[in-house]
């Protein structure tokens, strides 16, 4: 799993930047799990894509793993700001899996159109949320080199329509599409449970250093202090 976020910075530190997002200065530090067991914990500024720096890790953590299980089968999930051709078409060409949450726009919009009239009249009928899902090869008008598999969630709610797009490169064979993202890609929330974990019991957000990398091992610091709390 991975996951970006942001670390409030509230004194003039090195490479500090105003994030848009957030709405104050901050870091963007880079979080890759397994499960409870933390594998990188990257400090990052904050004026660049959520997603970068994301391939360089991938690169660094997966060949460690199959050295010990040369035959486990790896699947990276993450949010739709991970969803970039480069981690992609990394993960295609070192035989991993990927699961990533996909933006919604206007043209997956009208792909799923009758799916979302579905859901509609379901939620009309009952009364209660409808979902419909649907799975569909996609490809993006210019980022993305190659069609890909793309999982829709049509879901009408009580105010009003709710779609979810999900892009894969796990096989029809190994999960429904309702059962690949809630079963799988739902998932991967729990990992922002571990971050605030660390965070707020391990002072992973202390980074009150005047230099970046006094703050980066601040973070070290608190990753050791993480990884030794799960273990015992």
């Amino acid at each position: 799993d991975l996951d970006a976020t942001d670390d409030r910075l509230h004194g003039k530190q090195e490479a500090r930047f105003f994030h848009g997002y957030y709405g104050h200065y901050c870091y963007l530090p880079l979080y890759i799990f397994c499960g409870e067991h933390l594998l990188c914990a990257r400090l990052r500024p904050s004026n660049i894509d959520g997603a970068a720096g994301s391939v360089e890790e991938l690169s660094r953590i997966v060949p460690w793993i199959r050295q010990s299980w040369p035959d486990v089968r790896i699947v990276i999930r993450a949010d739709s700001g991970f969803c970039r051709e480069a981690i992609m078409d990394w993960c295609e060409e070192h035989s991993v899996y990927y699961v990533l949450g996909l933006a919604r726009n206007d043209r997956l919009g009208r792909r799923i159109a009758k799916s979302m009239k579905k859901a509609k009249r379901r939620h009309l009928r009952t009364g209660k949320p409808a979902r419909v899902f649907e799975s569909f090869l996609w490809r993006t008008l210019n980022s993305w080199s190659r069609k890909r598999r793309v999982i829709a969630k049509a879901e009408y709610l009580p105010l009003g329509e709710n779609p979810r797009y999900v892009v894969t490169s796990l096989p029809t064979r190994m999960a429904t599409p309702r059962q690949l993202y809630e079963d799988i890609y739902c998932a991967r929330g729990d990992m922002e449970n571990r971050i605030k974990e660390q965070q707020l019991y391990l002072f992973a957000d202390r980074t009150s250093s005047s230099s970046f990398r006094a703050n980066q091992i601040r973070l070290y610091f608190s990753s050791i202090a993480y990884l030794l709390m799960s273990a015992l």
